[in-house]
């Protein structure tokens, strides 16, 4: 279903938690949308509905019954995301899933494949990569001004506060670090690196004592032949993570640290800083390193993938994070708590 050209894209979202709420704030900051609906049957989220003067609906069934929206914006619980997204596509309704795309790689399939058969848009919210910070360093990456990558080492160190933990799922397996934090890191290094081959990793849970990882450790190997090494860990109190790097969420303090290094033959990246090391001569160790910083846009990668939806609904645009994309990602952090618990190497190819 599409809008007609002088009215806005009717979009409802389901789920009326704190990303749910996020998403309705870009909505009504984009000029060609409008929240048709919120769908939650939470009677907080009833109030909402109100406050903001949108119809209300208890699940996605009903909101569907009583008339379509251009787009579904689906920020329920995980293991809700493929029943709300089945519901949705075969209405012929395009969604945009928050991460990750379901909570089990084989659950996402049957979303990804359904969309697929009857040629229903699925976009996936990474959206990071909607970040102009990404934009500008995948840039910097194919135009060879650092060469050909061969190492990566990304950090994703917060702490969270004890009190986010009085929410029980969180210290339940299908919570932990891997999950909610580091399949975004994931996503960016596949996006800016390339496909990943194969994981070996480890993971302890000694800080916090939980049902589910505090940390883990992981070697990944990408299909170009470059090698990465990545920690995660929601117990330790530093300045190294994209939420705390990025100023991409004002409800995080920004360090200006780096908390992605990507190398190859001709230079180094640091991002989010945008810094670029390369040597205009001789490479060498004995020889100056240079420094230079690029300069890049500033927007809330929330309003660009707003924006973005707005053209795949249209038809002007494939989705620029598809189903499949969201898959990908899943199936690596899948092969990583694997790895974890076997204590083996697996590969994905």
């Amino acid at each position: 279903m599409s809008s007609e050209p002088d009215k806005p894209f009717r979009i409802a979202v389901a789920g009326a938690g704190l990303i749910g709420k996020r998403h309705v704030e870009a909505v009504d900051r984009c000029d060609a949308t409008v929240v048709s609906a919120i769908v939650d049957p939470a009677p907080a989220a009833k109030d909402f509905a109100g406050s903001i003067g949108c119809d209300w609906y208890a699940s996605v069934a009903e909101m569907l019954g009583a008339g379509s929206p251009d787009g579904v914006i689906i920020a329920t619980p995980n293991q809700m995301h493929v029943d709300n997204g089945l519901e949705c596509v075969r209405a012929g309704v395009p969604v945009l899933v928050e991460k990750p795309i379901a909570d089990s790689a084989r659950a996402a399939a049957r979303l990804v494949d359904v969309a697929a058969e009857l040629k229903v848009p699925v976009l996936v919210g990474h959206h990071r990569r909607h970040n102009p910070l990404i934009g500008a360093a995948r840039q910097k990456i194919s135009s060879g001004a650092i060469g050909d990558i061969v190492a990566v080492h990304a950090a994703c160190w917060l702490y969270k506060p004890d009190d986010y933990f009085n929410v029980t799922w969180r210290t339940q397996p299908g919570a932990g670090p891997v999950f909610i934090n580091l399949i975004h890191d994931i996503d960016l290094l596949r996006h800016l690196v390339g496909e990943v081959v194969s994981v070996q990793a480890a993971e302890s849970s000694h800080a916090r004592n939980h049902d589910v990882e505090d940390t883990a450790a992981i070697i990944i190997s990408f299909a170009n032949g470059a090698l990465g090494t990545i920690s995660v860990t929601d117990s330790v109190v530093a300045p190294w993570s994209w939420e705390l790097t990025a100023a991409e969420n004002p409800a995080y303090p920004e360090t200006g640290e780096t908390c992605y290094f990507i190398g190859g033959t001709r230079g180094s990246l640091e991002i989010p800083k945008g810094k670029v090391w390369s040597q205009g001569g001789e490479r060498s160790w004995w020889q100056p390193i240079n420094q230079a910083v690029y300069e890049t846009a500033s927007r809330d990668p929330l309003d660009e993938q707003i924006d973005h939806f707005c053209r795949v609904i249209a038809g002007a645009e494939q989705p620029a994070v598809s189903g499949l994309e969201g898959l990908k990602s899943l199936r690596v952090v899948e092969a990583i708590k694997a790895s974890a618990r076997d204590g083996r190497r697996v590969d994905l190819t």
